[in-house]
C-alpha cells in the first residue's frame, strides 16, 4: 500500500473529567487497575505521556476539570498534525490484549470510554500525543492521541512550543526565568 492510498482511521471524540492532571489509556486486560508504575514494570516517558505495559498515563495540563480529547486508531501512521497543535510527542505502547479504553481517575468508580479495537491485536503500537493550550488554559486546551501498530522504538519529541511542555519534559532542569511568564 502506498502512502497516498486511503486507509481506515477510527476516531473517537469525548470530553473527559480530569483529576490530578491525568487520564489513562488502559488495556482491557488490566481490568481497571491503573496503579501504574511498579518495580516489576519498566516505565518509559515522553514528558506528557508515561507508559508501562498495558497502561499509558496522559498528563493533561490542568489539575481538574473537563477537557476535550480525540483518539484516532489507525492501521498505519496517520501522520502528525504539525500545524494544528503546539506540542507533539511519540512513544511506544505495549497492548496486552489488543483492546483499550480511556479511563478517568476517580476516588469512587472510574468512568471508561470505549475505543476501537487495535488493528493488529496485542503487541507494540506507536502513540502520538498532540496538545495545544498548555500555556493558556482558558478554554483552548485540546488533546489528540493517534495510535497505530509499529515496532518498539525510542520516545520522540516532534514539536515543542509551550513553556509548560518544557516542564513536563524535564522538571528537574526547568528554569522558569528562562521561559515566558506564566505559571506551571
Amino acid at each position: 500500500m502506498s502512502e497516498e492510498e486511503p486507509f481506515a482511521v477510527d476516531t473517537s471524540q469525548m470530553t473527559v473529567k480530569v483529576w490530578y492532571g491525568q487520564v489513562y489509556l488502559a488495556d482491557e486486560q488490566l481490568d481497571g487497575d491503573v496503579s501504574g508504575d511498579s518495580e516489576d514494570s519498566p516505565t518509559t516517558s515522553a514528558g506528557v505521556i508515561r507508559v508501562t505495559p498495558g497502561l499509558a498515563t496522559l498528563s493533561i495540563g490542568v489539575d481538574w476539570g473537563e477537557v476535550p480529547i480525540t483518539v484516532a486508531v489507525a492501521g498505519r501512521d496517520p501522520r502528525a498534525d504539525l500545524e494544528g497543535y503546539e506540542d507533539i510527542v511519540e512513544i511506544t505502547f505495549e497492548s496486552l490484549s489488543g483492546r483499550i479504553v480511556l479511563l478517568e481517575w476517580d476516588w469512587d468508580e472510574p468512568k471508561t470510554y470505549s475505543l476501537p479495537p487495535l488493528p493488529a491485536g496485542p503487541g507494540p503500537y506507536r502513540m502520538r500525543f498532540h496538545i495545544t493550550g498548555l500555556d493558556d488554559h482558558a478554554g483552548a486546551l485540546d488533546h489528540y492521541l493517534q495510535i497505530w501498530p509499529e515496532p518498539s522504538c525510542d520516545p520522540a519529541v516532534l514539536k515543542t512550543t509551550s513553556r509548560n511542555f518544557q516542564y513536563f519534559l524535564n522538571p528537574e532542569a526547568f528554569k522558569p526565568d528562562d521561559h515566558a511568564s506564566g505559571s506551571v
